[in-house]
Parts: structure tokens; sequence; C-alpha cells
């Protein structure tokens, strides 16, 4: 990553859209005054330009562009630069209807404003490469250019008759057959069966029967295709600057469920593998009504180090606010002092970047309250400027860490197509199922401890960790059971639950209960699933203590485990709910029931204990300050962030120095409300 973003420290700016001030040189000759007072070192330019850049077909007006450049050049800063695709022009659309996107009940839209386009268009695909090849060529070669924003947020699928016909071609790809389709999607049942490709459709009010495995592959044909979107895109700029690294970003998505957690519209797993660098857009829901600030804090962490562990290296947060955003009910500012601890938590996950939308508020249209570095006011003297001020300051002193890699040795497991496919069966308690709320539930009992966790598909390399967590994986390929299997047999800890293995690729039940190999690595054979009510709670008895189940419990029977917890109540009373079984070398763990998190601190104490994954920084851990470790040269730096709203003092194990501040520290610091330090032993 450090070879790859060329800046001496780490990035802040983000967006800036001077194509809407275009008609008032006084703001534009203001803007880069206030960026030196912000120490803003970056812009991200061109996003939602095209309309300017190409104003009629094949005719480009590239001067304004040209000026920013050349202020930015002057500044010795550094310019991201968008491809337009993300919003059209209104020509393009009115001249080429087929670019224009039909959404699942077969209508065409209308020009629109943004991210509306058709993925399989040519007409859309060749504008789009023309436009590319022309910012290229321009300015491929201007030294403040160090990197390239493909589109903008990609998102959504199309099914019009261009699509339609890619994804028979998809599917043909995959099955080869229709008898073998037919099978795979299990379409005997309500008389499904295909007799020619012609039959198939997405998964629409167009005609077509929703059934699960088509849902399952539809989601995995809209990532494929809108990965080779993408990837077309790259090529045209690639063609002419080869060596400048390609992004684009990704997103993450708040619910009254789930709490914030990634988007899973499209499997990013995948999708990171053709990013040379990972990015997204943060914007968690701060000062909300109904959790406090360091579960936000916590939230977010988990989805930072997501987007760590794609690539396992740092990534650049594209787009945050440095006050508040303007979609949610209620649009809260950041309180004072917020602003520099959640940016900074950015930084302290393995951000190389603070990167905002935008950085001069706009005037009118959608986003004219949603909040900027400039407000409307244009003044340096308002608080969200000057703690802007403040944060830039504090980067450039922390400079020397840009590039710094983590050192993790807790992973926990989530697969895209494993979470569509829980999310999309049937049966079960349709509002309980909570696969991210259930695994940031176990991510939160590390993080509180201070104990770095990756969050990593089950593709990845588990080797490197000494503890893996992965409950729930409900869609299970058989090389991710040998996989496991090997894991804990070279002395791997392992610990899964209830919702595992209990469908394969295609969203089939394996019949028979618990695969072979997952019955054989855990030494159990699962019998039943019950779901529970609401207010509905029975009860396990562990370690001499009594825990209440809520949403599931799981009737097992142990065959070769050891029984560490069993059920109190209901009609499965006395059966196991808790086991643990010695493979090889390691251990794998099985959690029947989902048991709220006084039963998983209990839990993962004596397995924190043994593998000795206690923070080595920090005495005692808290649930609101917490401690990131990034490495570079030799050197840790320790970030303390405090997410509560009163002083914090928390005990060190040896004498550091505070890097903002350049200040001695014993073995303890007091941090203020939303204090934070950079450590540096």
């Amino acid at each position: 990553m450090a070879d790859l973003i060329n800046s001496t420290g780490f990035l802040h700016g983000g967006d800036y859209n001077p194509d809407q001030w275009l008609k008032h040189p006084e703001i534009l000759a203001q803007d880069y005054a206030l960026m030196d007072q912000a120490h803003i070192n970056t812009v991200t330019v061109g996003v939602f330009s095209w309309a300017l850049l190409e104003p009629t077909e094949g005719s480009y007006n590239f001067a304004w562009l040209d000026y920013v450049f050349e202020k930015m050049n002057e500044r010795h800063g550094h310019v991201i630069l968008a491809t337009p695709s993300g919003a059209r022009p209104h020509w393009l659309s009115q001249t080429y209807p087929e670019v224009n996107r039909v959404d699942d009940h077969g209508q065409r839209h209308t020009h629109g404003f943004r991210h509306n386009h058709c993925y399989s268009s040519p007409v859309y695909r060749e504008k789009v490469r023309q436009i590319d090849t022309a910012l290229a060529k321009r300015y491929g070669n201007n030294p403040a250019l160090i990197m390239w924003h493909i589109s903008n947020e990609f998102s959504g699928a199309c099914y019009c008759d261009l699509c339609q016909a890619n994804w028979r071609s998809w599917l043909q790809r995959k099955y080869q057959t229709l008898a073998a389709l037919n099978d795979a999607w299990c379409l005997s049942v309500w008389s499904g069966l295909y007799s020619d490709w012609s039959q198939v459709l997405p998964p629409s009010p167009l005609g077509e029967t929703k059934v699960h495995g088509m849902d399952l592959d539809w989601k995995r044909f809209v990532t494929d295709m809108t990965i080779d979107f993408y990837g077309a895109e790259v090529a045209a700029v690639k063609a002419v600057t080869p060596e400048l690294p390609c992004t684009t970003n990704f997103m993450a998505e708040a619910s009254p469920q789930e709490g914030f957690t990634p988007l899973i519209g499209l499997d990013y797993a995948k999708f990171a593998r053709h990013v040379d660098v990972v990015s997204w857009d943060s914007y968690p829901a701060w000062h909300n009504e109904h959790e406090s600030i360091a579960e936000t804090a916590m939230q977010t962490a988990y989805i930072h180090d997501q987007y760590w562990s794609l690539k396992q290296q740092p990534f650049l947060v594209m787009e945050s606010t440095p006050s508040f955003v303007n979609w949610a009910q209620y649009n809260k500012p950041k309180q004072p002092g917020m602003h520099l601890l959640s940016s900074l938590q950015q930084i302290a996950h393995g951000s190389d970047s603070t990167l905002y939308f935008q950085i001069r508020q706009a005037w009118g249209n959608s986003e004219k309250y949603h909040g900027a570095v400039i407000g409307h006011d244009g003044s340096a003297d308002n608080r969200v400027f000057q703690e802007v001020a403040q944060y830039g300051g504090q980067l450039e002193k922390l400079a020397a860490i840009k590039g710094a890699t983590k050192k993790v040795r807790v992973a926990i497991v989530f697969d895209w197509d494993s979470n569509w496919a829980l999310n999309r069966g049937g049966g079960f308690g349709r509002p309980t199922r909570l696969g991210l709320k259930t695994l940031q539930k176990h991510y939160a009992i590390f993080w509180q401890q201070d104990i770095a966790c990756d969050i990593v598909p089950s593709t990845a390399d588990l080797t490197r960790y000494d503890l893996v967590i992965a409950p729930m994986l409900y869609l299970m390929r058989p090389a991710t059971m040998t996989k496991l299997q090997a894991y804990v047999a070279q002395g791997g800890t392992l610990v899964s639950s209830y919702f595992t293995g209990m469908v394969d690729e295609y969203d089939r039940v394996n019949l028979g209960g618990l695969p072979a190999p997952l019955r054989e690595l855990f030494g159990i054979e699962t019998r039943e699933l019950d779901t529970l009510l609401p207010h509905e709670h029975y009860h396990v008895q562990y370690d001499q203590q009594t825990y209440a189940t809520h949403d599931y419990d799981e009737v097992i029977t142990a065959t070769t485990a050891t029984v560490l917890g069993t059920y109190q109540d209901n009609f499965y009373q006395g059966t196991p709910a808790v086991t643990v079984q010695a493979t090889g070398a390691g251990y794998a763990y099985y959690l029947g029931a989902r048991l709220d998190t006084e039963f998983l601190t209990e839990f993962y104490a004596p397995i924190i204990a043994k593998l000795k994954l206690a923070n080595d920084f920090v005495t005692t851990p808290s649930e609101v300050v917490s401690c990131q470790t990034r490495y570079k040269n030799g050197q840790a730096y320790h970030f303390l962030m405090n997410f509560s709203t009163t002083p914090q003092t928390v005990e060190l194990q040896r004498p550091s120095r505070n890097l903002l501040t350049d200040e001695a520290v014993g073995r303890t610091i007091t941090l203020p409300k939303f204090g934070t330090a950079v450590l540096q032993a």
C-alpha cells in the first residue's frame, strides 16, 4: 500500500466539486486558501462531472479541471481523479435509451441523476471508455494525480433484454446444461422445470417465480457483472496510466435490526481481488438514541477491520463527514471532539486516509445539507472547520505511520453468499437470523479487550490465526469443510454454532443433518433447531452458571465431543448446548444456542488466556476505551480512543510518548471526553 499511494503522509481532504461554483470565481479562489488552513492535501474530483466534462457528444470541456490540477500542483497536493460513469449526462440517455436501467417490473427508467445505468449496454460501455480515455490522456502524466477513483458506489441491477441475455450466458457457463440447472435449483418443486434456455428469466415479477437457488445465483451474477463493468473502466485508464492504482468506494449501511454493517448487495470479498486499494464510505450514526457511543464505535471498528482484511493491507476512507449526513430521519451533527475521535479511529484500524464528502457544502439540490469542511458561511471560524483543521494538523504529526501494518491472531469468518442464503431461506425466525449482528457480538468481546480481529471470507488463509470464529456459516462448500478440518488438526482453535453447514453452494439442504466432515470435526450430530419467540427464553448451564438463551436453541447429540454446557429446560432439557472436541493439535467448539454477551465473555475468557491473546500494552482494558496498534519498521504505534463522555484513566505496561502532544507518558494516561492519544513506546 505504501508503494501504491504516492504520498509522504496520510491523505486528508475529499470530494471537491468546483464545477458547481464556476459562476462564482471568488468562492473558488477562497477554497484553496481555506484548504491550506485545514491542512487539506488531497481532493477527489470529477465523480459526478460528466455533463460538464462532455456537454455534448464528443465535445470536451477540461478548462475547469485543468485549474484544479494547476492549483493542487502549486500546493504540492494530490488529486484522486474519478471516472464519471456514476452519473451520465442527459444527452446520453436521450440519444441512446438502452443505457437507462430497467427495473425488476420491466419498466425502463428515464434519465434520473445517478447510479441507474445498464452495465451490459455496449453503447454505455463505449461512451464510458471514450471519456475515461480522454481523461487519462489529458491528466495521466500530471504529477498531482495519484490514483483513479472508478465510478462511484456501485450498486443495483438491471433487468433489460441485454442483461437477461448475459444472465442466461452466465448460467450456461456455470451449469452447461438445463438438466444441471434444474437440479441445482430444485425446480421440480412447483413445476418449475425449464425445457428451453429462453425460459430462464431473472428473479423478478416479469413472470418467474422466485426460487432460493435462483436468487442466490442472481446476486452472484450481479456481482460479476459489476466487477466486469469496473474492469472495463480500469482497462481504459490503465492502457494510458498502467502505474496508477485504481479503487472504487465500497459502502456500509445501517438498519434497525443489524446495526451498522458492510453493504451486502455485492460480494466485496470477490470485488476486492480486482481493486488495487480497498476504499469505503464511512458514515456511522454517532449520537443515536438506540445504542451507546461505544456500541457505534464497535460496529464501525468491525467494518474498518473487515475492509482491512479484504486485502490484508491499509485501506482508504474515501468518504466521511466532519459533521452530519443528510439522509437519516434525524441528522445530528457530531458533538465537539467526536470528529477527531472518529477520524483517528479510521487511522487506528488501518486507513491511510481521512477523506470527506464534501470539501465545500453544496448551494442547492440533493446534498445541500450534507456536512462539509467549508460550510455555507464560507468561514474558517466555525466549529466544524476548526476541528477539521486541528485534525489535519494531527495527521501531519503522524505521517511516519502511513503504510503501517497490523498483527492479528483472531479471525471471524463472513461469506457474502452464505449471508445471502441465510437471509433468503424460508423457515425459522425471519426477523431473528441476524447473521451480521451475531458476528459483531462475538467481535465485541475482543474489541472491548483491545484484541485485534480480522473479518475474512472462508476462502482466506486461516493458518495465520490462532483462533477462528465461524458461527452461522449457513452455506458451506466441501472445500471449506476440508479447510476447517485441516486448520484444527494443525493446532488451530475453531468456534462454530447453530445454522452452520445447513445448505450447499446451491442453497440446497444438506441431507442427513450436519455434513459428515463437520460431524467428525465437532464430534456431534444435529437433530433439530428450535426457533424461539421474541420473549421466549430457555437456559443453559455452563461452568456452574446459568445463562438465558434467545432466538435459537439447536438440539444436538454428542458422539465424541466433550459436553461443556447443557440445556436446563424445554423438551431438550439435559442435552448438550456447548461442546468441544480435540482434533489433532487443535480444538473445535460448537455453540448450539444463541446466548448473550455475558456468556460469550465467560466462554472466550479461558480461550484468550490459553492462547495468550491479551493486549500487551494496555494493562486494564475498558469497554469504552479502545486500543488499536499498527506496526512499521519495528515500531509499534498504539492508538488510544475514549468512546465515552467522561474522562477515562488507562493503565499501561510501559512508558511511551504521545505523538499528538510530544509529551512523555508514564504507566497511566487519562483521556478526557472523546479524548485520543497515539503512543510510541
